[in-house]
């Protein structure tokens, strides 16, 4: 078995004006990301995502570039099954070699950003033709499952402080979640409003509800503390991207004032950048992005660096078809996992691309059986909305 060929396409698929939704981001008007096909020689198709952008709104015709003109022709040949082989390869360069004979890293200056996420795509992809050809779904390959159901929360909350209860109740409504996420931060300006609609988030919700807040990375050290002392009687399960990502000793500074857990991770790139949120005791939850991390076999391996350090593991899932699915064998499979982020905004990358109906039930959402990752592409979604260059 043999790849025979490799294309990606920048994939944009516009959302519904009624079903926007507006951040520190802007107004997402649209889903985007890097979707990768790779087929062998034996006509088994992989599929992978790349990304570059939170939320996956973004431009991705150089990610695209990166895949099918400088990555792609390299992998033409190889078989497919080396796949953690063919990442060090291309993460290590042209001193691949070397590096595979010394039995350490050396990697090229580009070694993180875009070049990472070409790698996760690939890998991705890899993964999900690794498992077809073994007839297995890919959480076996990588070492069995804990459960056939994954608790999953609801990702979502931007409504303003009257009416975040409604939304988020609603977001339990639809699956049964125990659990919910609403955004902070910049999107607010003062610390003091996005305070407020916690508190009004907490008050309808009730005490039995776990409550997560994602800043994006938009506080400064000091309007992190403030914020986390604001809402301190909120019992938040969480407080995600507190402080810019570049800032690990700040954020280490935040964990050690305040109870809340700190989660994050979707914005690093290998498990080195989590090693030194490790070292640095600087986050209590590793989220990691298949799609933009090193895919599923550097996710897997923060998972094992995570629970190396008695920490836990819940993925960046706000994605499309591929990275959700390679998210779900992920979680299925790690020891560290405990959660899966199940995005209540307007996803048409997932529930467009996916022929597969993605459903939550009583709070969790089932783990793939067929082999790969379990996904069947639409690829009439593909061929509708790729851009041309």
């Amino acid at each position: 078995m043999r790849i025979k060929s490799v294309k990606a396409w920048w994939v944009q698929i516009p959302i519904a004006m009624d079903k926007q939704h507006v951040s520190d981001f802007g107004r997402l008007r649209s889903f985007d990301a890097a979707i990768l096909r790779i087929e062998t020689d034996d006509g088994l198709v992989g599929w992978g995502e790349g990304k570059n952008a939170a939320g996956s709104a973004g431009r991705y015709s150089t990610l695209v570039h990166l895949l099918n003109h400088e990555f792609g022709p390299t992998l033409i040949g190889r078989d497919p099954a080396d796949v953690t082989y063919i990442w060090e390869d291309l993460y290590n360069g042209v001193r691949s070699e070397k590096a595979a004979a010394a039995g350490q890293a050396m990697p090229e200056l580009a070694r993180r950003g875009l070049t990472v996420a070409a790698i996760s795509a690939i890998d991705i992809a890899l993964w999900d033709i690794l498992g077809k050809s073994q007839g297995q779904p890919v959480w076996k390959l990588l070492g069995g499952r804990k459960s056939d159901r994954l608790p999953a929360y609801a990702s979502g909350g931007w409504a303003d402080e009257d009416n975040i209860g409604d939304q988020l109740k609603s977001y339990i409504e639809k699956g049964g979640f125990g659990a919910v996420k609403m955004r902070v931060g910049a999107m607010d300006g003062a610390s003091c409003v996005s305070a407020a609609r916690v508190k009004a988030a907490r008050s309808a919700l009730g005490p039995n509800v776990d409550l997560m807040v994602d800043a994006h990375g938009t506080y400064t050290v000091a309007e992190a503390k403030r914020f986390a002392y604001q809402v301190r009687d909120c019992d938040l399960a969480w407080f995600e991207e507190p402080v810019i990502a570049d800032d690990k000793a700040g954020m280490a500074e935040l964990r050690a004032a305040t109870h809340i857990p700190i989660a994050a991770g979707e914005s690093e790139a290998t498990r080195y950048a989590f090693r030194d949120l490790a070292v640095l005791r600087a986050a209590d939850i590793f989220q990691p992005d298949p799609a933009f991390c090193g895919g599923i076999t550097e996710a897997m391996r923060i998972g094992n660096l995570a629970s190396a350090f008695n920490l836990k593991l819940a993925p960046h899932l706000w994605a499309g078809a591929p990275c959700f699915f390679a998210g779900l064998h992920i979680c299925a499979a790690s020891p560290a996992s405990f959660t899966v982020e199940f995005s209540l905004g307007a996803n048409p990358m997932i529930h467009d691309l996916a022929e597969e109906e993605i459903v939550v039930k009583d709070g969790k959402i089932e783990v793939p059986e067929a082999p790969g990752l379990g996904l069947t592409v639409n690829e009439k979604v593909i061929s509708t909305y790729a851009i041309t260059e």
